[in-house]
Formats: C-alpha cells, structure tokens, sequence
C-alpha cells in the first residue's frame, strides 16, 4: 500500500509518500481499500508532535476518517462483505490507500454522497453528536453557541443543531467565512475580528455552548449562559488553564463538561457508531446533512493539502481522493 508518513515532526513538508506492506485485518477487522480520507486539526498536531496516537496505533501515518470499499473480510466479521462501500471512524492511519478497520465501526456509504463527502463525516459527526447531543443535551428550542462556525467541527454542528430545531449563534474570522456560516444555517454570525462576541450576545439567553477555544473565552461563556447551560469544551487552544467563579456557576447551576474522542475505548464509538446509524444516517440518505467539502486534494499532494488547511483561507472540509 502507499501511506503519507511523518518523516519528522514538523511544517507540512514532513509528509512523505511511502511504500508499505499491506495491513491484515484482526479478527474483528475489515481491510479498506480507501478511497477518500479527511483532514483533520488533530492530524496537524500530530504532524507538529503534539499528539501522539494512542497505544497500538501507528504515530507515523495521520488520519482519522475514511471512505472506501471493503476488500476482505476477518474471520469473525458478520454483517458486511466484501465490495460493500462505507466510511468509518479510525484512531488513525486514514492517510493510506488500504487501512484495517473494526467493522462494527462502518457506516454504509449511500450512494447519495461521494466517497469524499462520506470521508469527510466520521471525526466531526462523531464529535459534534456526543458533545453538543449526549454531553450538551441539545434539545429543540435551544440557543446555542459554536465558535468557529467555518471549520470542519464548527461546519458540522451548525447543521446539526438547526436539523434538531436549535436557534445557532457563531463566530468566524471573516466576512467570506460569515456568509460560509450562514448559508450553513447560522442564524447570528458573528465576525470576531470585527465584535466582542459576549457584547453581541449578552441579551440572547445562551442554553448550550460549544467551545474550543478555552482561555479568555471561558468567562464570558458563564457570563453568557442561562441558568442551567451547558459549557462543552473539546478543545482549548487559546489556553486550557482558567479561572472558575464556583460561586456564579453555583447561582446559574452551569454545567461543565468536556471530551476527547480519539482515545475512547472500542465498545464507547461502537456504540456511538450505531447511535448515528439510528438518528443520523437517514439525514445522510436525503442529503439534509451533509459535510463542506470545500476543498479535494489529490493523495501525492498531501503536503499541499496541509499548508492549505494551515493557512487563514481555509474553511470547511479537506478531503484527500486516492482514487478516481
């Protein structure tokens, strides 16, 4: 197989294509013959060394979402054959032309989306779903707020919260990247360059907020929210040490919670797995969601591909196409 390899730790230059041997699917397992796989800000971090894969799983090959065809089958595996199209969420080594996957991990491809559609949904559905749906509680009628509302997490949370009948407040760093939210669905976009996004927002009465910024943001998060809000970090990158009021979020009972995914154990996203299958795979289906892909890089341009997402015009998804 070929696989983008992080010679070194460093700028996207560090991504080389290399030859491998093929992967043999475990027992349990499924081998892809990927198509299509989605960048992510968690595999610029582990380009740059700041976040290592988890125990068993390869820190040389980024890549935590893909689509493909299933090429064989392991020994224990029901359910699936071979030549069925599907996406899945890996712990990484997306960025390759064959991977291993669990099966109870694969999601049918419709044949309504492209495979680098399908490549570019499992990280941030599967995020956005278990932190502003199971963590945040997000139900009809809510206010919420998402900070960058032009991202891949930003993008898909948007959809996802209007689908369910929330009213959605976000920022973004441009007029460009504003009118992206918008037509995502956005109700209030809010440029950050431009407005204090607390001052916009003092008066709307913010149920669910979902934040991944941390640092100055976090107080003006409780001075924001409602009594009963829900604060749900799943990142941090302004700052992840702050100062906590106890007794304001004692007097508005907030409720503050966080995650990560990529280290979560395989009975957790097997369960989120057949969650979204249940609730989410119809709007799938219909095309009500669908991810921005803004952007399809070739695989031997993945180098390219990375200072296109480092730089400030990116938006929405990038996928890599292995094949035609």
């Amino acid at each position: 197989m070929q696989a983008a390899i992080i010679t070194e730790y460093g700028g996207p230059e560090v991504l080389r294509i290399e030859t491998q041997e093929d992967p043999q699917p475990a027992a349990n397992e499924v081998l892809l013959r990927v198509k299509a796989a989605g960048i992510n800000r968690p595999d610029v971090f582990q380009r740059k060394g700041n976040y290592p894969a988890p125990q068993g799983v390869s820190n040389d090959i980024p890549g935590l979402e893909v689509s493909g065809i299933i090429k064989s089958l392991g020994k224990d595996v029901q359910g699936l054959s071979v030549g069925n199209e599907v996406f899945a969420l890996l712990a990484g080594g997306g960025y390759a032309t064959e991977v291993c996957v669990a099966a109870e991990l694969c999601i049918p491809k419709p044949k309504s989306i492209s495979f680098e559609e399908a490549a570019c949904f499992p990280e941030t559905l599967f995020t956005v779903w278990h932190n502003l749906f199971q963590r945040g509680n997000l139900k009809e009628g809510d206010k919420v707020l998402i900070h960058g509302g032009s991202g891949g997490i930003g993008s898909m949370a948007i959809q996802l919260a209007k689908l369910f009948g929330a009213t959605v407040y976000t920022t973004v760093g441009s007029a460009e990247k504003a009118e992206f939210a918008k037509q995502l669905g956005a109700d209030n976009v809010i440029n950050y360059q431009e407005e204090d996004f607390e001052e916009v927002l003092k008066d709307k009465k913010i149920n669910l907020i979902l934040d991944s910024i941390g640092g100055t943001y976090f107080n003006k998060h409780i001075q924001l929210l409602e009594p009963d809000g829900r604060l749900i970090h799943i990142n941090a990158v302004q700052g992840a040490k702050v100062e906590l009021n106890l007794l304001k979020m004692m007097q508005k009972r907030i409720w503050i919670s966080g995650s990560t995914l990529r280290s979560r154990d395989l009975n957790f996203k097997i369960n989120l797995t057949l969650e979204i299958k249940n609730k989410i795979l119809p709007f799938i289906e219909s095309r009500k969601l669908v991810p921005a892909v803004t952007q399809v890089f070739p695989f031997e341009e993945v180098s390219a591909a990375h200072l296109f997402f480092d730089s400030p015009e990116q938006y929405g998804k990038i996928a890599l196409k292995m094949y035609s």
